[in-house]
């Protein structure tokens, strides 16, 4: 496949609220990131909601990585400074190859919306087993920014100059 196509192809999604406080009903970025998927055309194959625990959000992770159906894991949730955030410790070592990129730019973004706070997000995305993972802050305001403004693009095969479409199972 060309790194570009004039079509559309739909990507099977995973998304994955990590918290300690909200429940399914009160998942208003995990509610919010399915509808966007959906709605720019893309499968949200599975959702689920865990405690900001490193080894329960990695054994989900894992199973989603090692799946043939999940090609796209959304996060959501434990990418702050705080004690109990450790949605970066938990990715990391299932990454094969880190996207520096994404953090960056989400910084950036942030850091019109926010100001300084910006810095303290940890944000970050990667690649495992032809999966790409993109993991942003809770809020339902960075996960509209971080769809918005950088991962509707590269979740669409039309995109120019590149995208993950290609990299990702087929």
């Amino acid at each position: 496949m060309s790194q570009v196509s004039s079509e559309f192809i739909p990507a099977n999604i995973a998304i994955l609220t990590v918290t300690d406080r909200r429940t399914e009903a009160e998942d208003t970025s995990g509610q919010y990131l399915q509808e966007a998927a959906e709605q720019a055309g893309h499968h949200v194959v599975t959702r689920a909601l865990v405690k900001d625990n490193i080894y329960q959000i990695r054994a989900l992770v894992s199973v989603w990585i090692a799946s043939d159906e999940v090609q796209v894991v959304l996060i959501n949730g434990g990418t702050g400074f705080t004690g109990g955030d450790n949605t970066p410790e938990a990715l990391l070592p299932l990454f094969d190859r880190q996207v520096e990129g994404f953090g960056e730019l989400f910084r950036t973004l942030s850091f019109e919306e926010i100001g300084t706070a910006a810095i303290q997000s940890r944000a970050l995305a990667g690649m495992a087993n032809q999966t790409v993972i993109f993991a942003m802050p809770g809020s339902t305001r960075a996960c509209r920014t971080a769809w918005q403004r950088i991962i509707a693009e590269q979740l669409d095969a039309r995109h120019r100059p590149c995208n993950f479409l290609p990299h990702l199972k087929k």
